[in-house]
């Protein structure tokens, strides 16, 4: 039965017939973590590990000590495995703001325009002396600086780069370069324009994100703060450029950003001793704000979510927010930890037992790796690497096919697990739910499971069959949006089937489905259905199940005896 709210929309509703007796995916994968730089609260989607270290940053020193958060090596596992889209949000203890800076005009009177970093953080601040080679003292690879390369009172026009923190005039490193833009606000080289403006805030009593600004950013590192000094319409009738109007170019020069607060908590506890209070530097309260950001569903689109660096024992109230805000969204799968590093099979299959969703999937043990950032080997929990798993999955195969197994199921860089199961233990966990990682033989470490949390015995209970409907809802939601408000005649449904139908005959012939049937006619649309204002369509599917447990009997034959045919 379907189960329409109040206002105008499309209700999409799960019947799993499958029990034992007794619109398309836009960013593959979310993160939330704390990282060493960027927006705070704001779903920034990442395409590439480079386009992450730029936006987010990759190591950090915290105690003289070089570290990466665990929010970095997901990011690099998972590209490196073939993921293409990354929503990643920060998140951070205590208050931070950005850094700004002003450019001088050349009347010297005041500034022309201010630059805000979109980072925040101390890191962003490079003010500080100049060395003989035009090197910062404060530059480093994280933060960055500002030069107006050239500059023409005559046009009005000018070329703003920007540039690495810790490079030199001998060695500039140019991050983003805009040429030829003005501070006429009626030009399109208008540099709000070029630049961008755009800020966005968290507002806790809304839940939402609140934009200001007029123009959207094509800066990924810096926005327009405010233009100080414009020159709207800069050239006189006779086509000359105003002299009230030539002393508000910016002079040529370089400069850094400066005023930025908030760092890292002192004494964070990184890789294996997180703890309750301490996980990263941060608390499980400094993830509140992110989680109910990333609960919309029609703003942030992904398959898959990780927080690695909580984990349920520890952290279990924010766990419970997000199977909650997982299952009410119906689009993705949550990947996350059980238990904290030391902890023994028993606890947790204990930590197992307390949660039942099939939009949820853990892995057990922790592993041993090579951190990509530091060059240390690191304890690092499970769901850290599994978001590459499930991209490596998508690139090779399909969302419908086992993330799992020697195949697709390797673990790249991993030296070993902390504890390396027999098969009692391996058999232990799957019956817990609890997807292990197995070690074998000339293979190394793969994840040998597919287990969803759920413990009712279905279809559903497996990571491929979940991620199967998540795929096809989706989709289907995407075509289903386009008939809210349409005429409900059999030309609609028929438009719908058409559409529908192939999808449906392409995910059969990639081994997704065995069979399907759409209904969308008059028997499901009746006139008291249709009199409700309502369209009703039912998408029935038979989902392929995986091969887990092979069998191959060595039958020994006596001389002279026939095969079996």
């Amino acid at each position: 039965m379907a189960n329409f709210t109040i206002s105008p929309g499309v209700s999409l509703n799960e019947i799993d017939n499958t029990f034992l007796t007794g619109q398309p995916v836009q960013a593959g994968a979310a993160i939330v973590g704390p990282s060493v730089k960027g927006p705070i609260n704001v779903p920034t989607l990442v395409t590439s590990y480079s386009d992450y270290v730029n936006r987010f940053g990759d190591t950090l020193i915290s105690g003289s000590q070089l570290y990466s958060f665990f929010t970095s090596i997901s990011a690099y596992n998972y590209f490196q495995n073939g993921g293409n889209s990354l929503l990643v949000t920060r998140v951070v203890s205590g208050s931070y703001t950005t850094a700004t800076s002003s450019l001088a005009q050349n009347s010297h009177t005041s500034a022309s325009f201010t630059l805000e970093t979109i980072s925040e953080g101390v890191i962003m601040n490079s003010t500080g002396s100049e060395s003989a080679v035009g090197a910062l003292s404060s530059g480093s690879k994280d933060n960055i600086r500002w030069e107006v390369v050239s500059a023409n009172t005559s046009s009005g026009n000018f070329t703003l780069a920007i540039r690495q923190g810790n490079d030199r005039t001998n060695k500039k490193i140019n991050l983003e370069t805009y040429a030829n833009i003005n501070l006429d606000p009626n030009s399109p080289r208008f540099i709000s324009k070029m630049v961008g403006d755009t800020k966005q805030n968290y507002n806790p009593s809304t839940q939402q994100l609140e934009i200001s600004g007029s123009y959207p950013n094509s800066s990924r590192l810096v926005r327009v703060k405010s233009v100080d000094s414009p020159t709207p319409n800069y050239f006189d009738a006779g086509g000359n450029a105003k002299n009230e109007f030539t002393g508000s170019v910016p002079v040529v020069g370089s400069g850094s950003f400066g005023d930025a607060t908030g760092t890292i908590k002192t004494g964070a506890n990184f890789y294996s001793d997180i703890a309750a209070g301490n996980t990263q530097g941060l608390e499980v309260a400094n993830y509140t704000d992110a989680l109910n950001i990333l609960k919309n569903s029609e703003a942030f689109k992904y398959n898959v979510i990780s927080t690695p660096g909580l984990t349920d024992d520890l952290h279990g109230a924010a766990i419970s927010t997000l199977i909650t805000n997982t299952q009410d969204r119906g689009d993705n799968i949550l990947i996350f930890d059980l238990v904290s590093y030391g902890s023994t099979l028993t606890n947790v299959v204990n930590q197992a037992s307390t949660r039942d969703t099939s939009y949820g999937a853990s892995y057990w043990p922790w592993v041993y790796y090579l951190d990509p950032g530091t060059g240390k080997n690191v304890w690092i929990p499970a769901s850290t690497l599994i978001p590459g798993v499930y991209a490596k999955t998508d690139t090779q195969a399909a969302p419908w096919f086992a993330p799992a197994g020697i195949n697709r199921g390797g673990l790249n860089g991993v030296l070993r697990t902390e504890f390396k199961l027999p098969q009692s233990h391996r058999d232990s966990l799957y019956e817990a739910n609890i997807n292990p990682l197995a070690t074998l033989p000339r293979t190394g470490v793969v994840v040998f499971g597919q287990k969803t949390l759920q413990k009712d015995a279905s279809a559903l209970d497996r990571v491929n069959v979940r991620r199967l409907l998540i795929a096809l809802k989706n989709h289907i939601r995407q075509i289903s949006d386009t008939l809210v408000f349409e005429q409900n005649t059999a030309s609609t449904r028929n438009s719908f089937l058409a559409r529908v139908t192939p999808y449906l005959e392409t995910v059969q012939q990639k081994q997704g489905l065995y069979a399907f049937k759409v209904v969308m006619d008059d028997s499901n649309n009746g006139p008291d259905v249709i009199d409700r204002n309502q369209l009703i369509g039912q998408v029935f599917i038979q989902p392929t199940r995986t091969a887990e447990f092979v069998s191959v009997d060595f039958v020994l034959l006596p001389t002279g005896a026939e095969f079996p045919a």
